[in-house]
């Protein structure tokens, strides 16, 4: 059975979306990466529970976006307070948890700040501090958010993310949706791209004590196949892979990525 439920949780302050999926005895928790600014996973559950159908024998899957209502300078170790907050709430500790891109950026904070909230954890296609690749990327889609440019936001992330076959689909689905949909709000977008540039971690990544394991890949045009090397060397104990001539959307391309997050998490 496939459990999927959508929920909404109150914070005060704020309300976060997120869902749940599966019935397995053992939690893992997914925090999908910066498009979360521009759709929360509100009415994704049983997509999602579709997609990751592997997952639920064995896990109970929640999703969680970030706070719909976001201060202007939001930072990553903030977002990772309020996930806090929220599992803290739900009654989640010692999960598993799988940070994808931003995601990754928060998790570590999660692990850092809150470790008993996290029992393994894996962080895939993500960095500890910025660099100029990320910088630069980040640039390119704030100016485009500015000008409400749904549409060049999706193109140029499928263009960078993806191998070429799999990116001309993309830049066909995300010229599409451009064209047919707005987001709710580009603010939030340009708000979780801008604490991006301004996540940096490394001082304290020695503090992350439960297992983890760094996905990445070598062909990352968005955070460098590079930043997941010095993310994994950073933190005591961590195992590193690395999918060769893959890029940032390897956690869709790789067809073992999902069995390889859940043979670490088991």
């Amino acid at each position: 059975m496939l459990h999927a439920k959508n929920a909404c949780l109150d914070l005060d302050p704020g309300r976060m979306d997120y869902i749940r999926f599966g019935s397995g005895p053992k939690t893992l928790v997914m925090l999908p990466g910066v498009g979360d600014g521009l759709k929360t996973v509100r009415g994704m559950a049983l997509p999602f529970a579709v997609l990751y159908r592997e997952l639920t024998r064995d896990f109970t899957v929640y999703a969680f976006s970030r706070r719909r209502e976001l201060p202007p300078h939001a930072t990553t170790r903030g977002m990772a307070a309020d996930l806090a907050r929220a599992m803290e709430r739900l009654g989640l500790s010692d999960a598993a948890v799988l940070g994808v891109s931003q995601g990754g950026m928060i998790a570590q904070w999660l692990a850092i700040d809150h470790p008993e909230r996290v029992g393994r954890l894996v962080l895939a296609v993500t960095l500890a501090r910025p660099n100029p690749t990320v910088r630069d990327v980040i640039a390119r889609w704030t100016r485009m958010a500015e000008r409400g440019d749904y549409a060049g936001i999706l193109i140029d992330t499928a263009e960078r993310s993806y191998s070429p076959r799999r990116a001309r689909q993309a830049r066909l689905i995300g010229a599409l949706i451009g064209r047919l949909g707005k987001p709710k709000s580009f603010e939030r977008f340009r708000i979780q791209a801008a604490s991006c540039v301004t996540h940096d971690a490394w001082a304290e990544l020695p503090r992350i004590a439960c297992p983890t394991l760094v996905i990445g890949g070598t062909d990352d045009r968005i955070v460098t196949g590079e930043a997941s090397g010095e993310l994994a060397a950073r933190i005591p104990g961590s195992r590193l892979y690395l999918y060769e001539g893959l890029g940032h959307g390897l956690y869709e391309e790789a067809p073992d990525f999902v069995r390889r997050v859940a043979d670490f998490c088991r």
